[in-house]
């Protein structure tokens, strides 16, 4: 017997939904100030849709904190680094352009602390 919806299931998409807007922000806000696009260039969509993928496997759910506070590092290294210089470049201007995801990352990162990441046991 279940007392209403899976409150855990709710939170984990809340918390993967806003790192993902807050990626895809910051992939747009570089891209149209760095290559002059409205909409995302083939190197930056190819960026984003990675992120995307990442996130969709990220293995700490609800429980993620930021990436550069994760102990896996599950990007590439060469999307690491571009991913980085986004972030860098981007930064600033998140708190301009949308100072609440900006806001709510900051509390991700100084408030959910680094999982260790549970085996899985098969049945």
């Amino acid at each position: 017997m279940t007392n209403g919806p899976d409150k855990t299931a709710s939170r984990h998409s809340r918390r993967i939904q806003r790192e993902r807007r807050t990626i895809e922000a910051m992939i747009r806000i570089f891209c149209r100030k760095n290559h002059g696009q409205r909409h995302l260039c083939p190197e930056c969509q190819e960026l984003f849709t990675y992120a995307m993928c990442r996130l969709d496997k990220c293995p700490f759910g609800e429980n993620k904190t930021t990436c550069a506070r994760c102990p896996i590092h599950c990007y590439k290294p060469d999307m690491r680094e571009r991913v980085r210089q986004v972030m860098r470049f981007s930064g600033p201007w998140m708190l301009l352009y949308h100072p609440y995801l900006t806001f709510r990352h900051y509390l991700d990162e100084w408030f959910i602390e680094p999982q260790p990441l549970q085996r899985r046991v098969g049945s």
